[in-house]
């Protein structure tokens, strides 16, 4: 059974930090790629970074220059790093896997979800 698991989230006054992380644990031949997801009250999910197994990355326009993704080599374990905060980034943010759990068979992952509230 594959889990993930976020943690890292918190309050933090507008304009401050956050790094989020998201771990990976079970029995993974491979993670091709790990998003990270976001809602807010009354809102709908929107994608907000993701990280391929070869590095490449990809943002939100509304993060752009003020979040940054990165993990390790096999991308087991992800870091959502956010500067500059805005009340907007408030959300429950959730890491998303797809990944291979062998040569044959895809895997979507998801985590429970990590509350960031950034206060004005």
């Amino acid at each position: 059974q594959v889990q993930l698991v976020e943690s890292g989230g918190g309050l933090v006054q507008a304009g401050g930090s956050l790094r989020l992380s998201c771990a990976a644990s079970g029995v993974i031949f491979s993670v091709n790629t790990v998003n990270w997801y976001r809602q807010a009250p009354g809102k709908q999910r929107e994608l907000v970074a993701s990280i391929t197994r070869g590095g490449s990355t990809n943002y939100a326009d509304s993060v752009k220059g003020r979040f940054t993704i990165s993990g390790d080599n096999a991308k087991t374990t992800v870091y959502l790093q956010m500067n500059s905060l805005k009340p907007e980034d408030t959300a429950v943010y959730y890491c998303n896997a797809q990944l291979l759990l062998n040569l044959l068979q895809k895997y979507d992952a998801w985590g429970q979800g990590t509350q960031v509230t950034v206060s004005s």
